[in-house]
C-alpha cells in the first residue's frame, strides 16, 4: 500500500541534501575576538545606514538600474563581501530571463550589482517584516513552491514582464544548496522565455575566501534562520563572490531543452578530491 504524500510535500517539491555539516570555517579564516568584535560593529553600522535608502530603488528615477547597481554594490560592501566579475560581455538587452544555482540571500545583492531586476522569490517573503515590504515595492514575483496550481500565473507574470522588456532574475533549482553541491533545474520558468521568445542570461555564481578556497559561509540552507545566516556573514572574514557571465541561451522550443543548456552552463563542474560534505565524506562536485 502507498502512503500518500501529503499536501505540503509535493513529489515535485525541490530538496536540498544540504544542513549545517555543510557549513564550516577552518582555521586560517578564523579572526581573534577582538577582531571579529570590531569588524562586525562597522559593518553593522555602515549595513544600518544604508538600509533606509532600500525603498528608493523602487522609485522610477533616471538611471534607475545604474542607482541599483550601486546600491547593491556597496550593500554587499558593508556585508564585507566583494564582487568579482569574468567571462562574456553583458548586453543591454531589453526583456532578459537572468538564471543562477542559488546559495544564498547574498545571491539577490551579487546579481543586483551586475544585472538588477525584479526577482521571483518564495511567497512567504511578501509576509516577513520589513522585508515583506520592500518586496512587494520592488515588485517581487511570489512564488509558492508548496502549489503546481499558482505556477502558470508566476510563469504568465514573469512573461509579461519579459514581454514589457524587463529583466527578471530567477533561480530554477527552486531551493538554496551549499554551493559544493547543485541542485537540478527545474523547466517551467524557462516556458516564460520560450512563449517570448526571449533570450536567457545563465550566471554562476561561486562564493571564496580570499585566499581562493571556495566558502560555504554565505550559503543559507537547512535549519537556518535569516538573521543566523546574516550574523555568519557578516562576523566572518572577506568574502569574494566570483560571478562568471556564461553564453546567452537563445530560447529554442523546448523548455527542458533550455534548462539544460542554462544548467550546463552555471553548474560546468569537475570532480574534486575526496572531501566531508553535506554531513558524510563523498566526491565533491563544484564549480570550476
Amino acid at each position: 500500500m502507498t502512503t500518500p504524500v501529503p499536501a505540503a510535500e509535493h513529489a515535485w517539491l525541490p530538496k536540498a541534501s544540504c544542513d549545517a555539516s555543510c557549513i564550516w570555517v577552518d582555521a586560517v579564516h578564523i579572526s581573534r575576538p577582538f577582531v571579529v568584535v570590531l569588524r562586525t560593529t562597522v559593518r553593522l553600522v555602515m549595513t544600518m545606514l544604508l538600509l533606509p535608502a532600500l525603498p528608493l530603488l523602487a522609485v522610477p528615477l533616471p538611471g534607475k538600474s545604474r542607482i541599483q547597481r550601486l546600491y547593491c554594490r556597496l550593500m554587499l560592501r558593508c556585508l564585507g563581501v566583494r564582487i568579482s566579475v569574468s567571462g562574456g560581455p553583458i548586453r543591454n538587452l531589453s526583456g532578459v530571463l537572468v538564471v543562477a544555482g542559488h546559495v544564498s540571500w547574498v545571491d539577490i545583492f551579487a546579481i543586483g550589482a551586475v544585472m538588477p531586476g525584479s526577482f521571483v522569490a518564495r511567497a512567504d517573503l511578501i509576509e516577513w517584516p520589513a522585508l515583506g515590504f520592500v518586496a512587494r515595492l520592488l515588485k517581487v514575483i511570489p512564488i509558492d513552491r508548496h502549489s503546481l496550481r499558482g505556477l502558470p500565473d508566476v510563469v504568465r507574470t514573469v512573461g509579461d514582464r519579459l514581454s514589457a522588456g524587463q529583466t527578471v532574475v530567477a533561480f530554477p533549482e527552486g531551493t538554496t544548496w551549499c554551493g559544493l553541491g547543485h541542485g537540478t533545474f527545474a523547466p517551467a520558468m524557462f516556458q516564460a522565455a520560450i512563449d517570448t521568445g526571449r533570450p536567457v542570461q545563465p550566471l554562476q555564481l561561486t562564493y571564496r575566501h580570499r585566499n581562493g578556497a571556495q566558502s560555504t559561509i554565505p550559503a543559507f540552507i537547512g535549519d537556518d534562520s535569516l538573521l543566523t545566516s546574516i550574523k555568519r556573514v557578516i562576523t566572518a572574514k572577506l568574502t569574494v563572490c566570483h560571478m562568471q557571465v556564461q553564453s546567452l541561451q537563445l530560447p529554442g522550443t523546448d523548455r527542458r531543452d533550455l534548462a539544460g543548456r542554462c544548467q550546463a552552463a552555471v553548474q560546468e563542474v569537475g570532480p574534486l578530491p575526496v572531501a566531508a560534505v553535506h554531513g558524510h565524506t563523498k566526491a565533491v562536485w563544484q564549480a570550476a
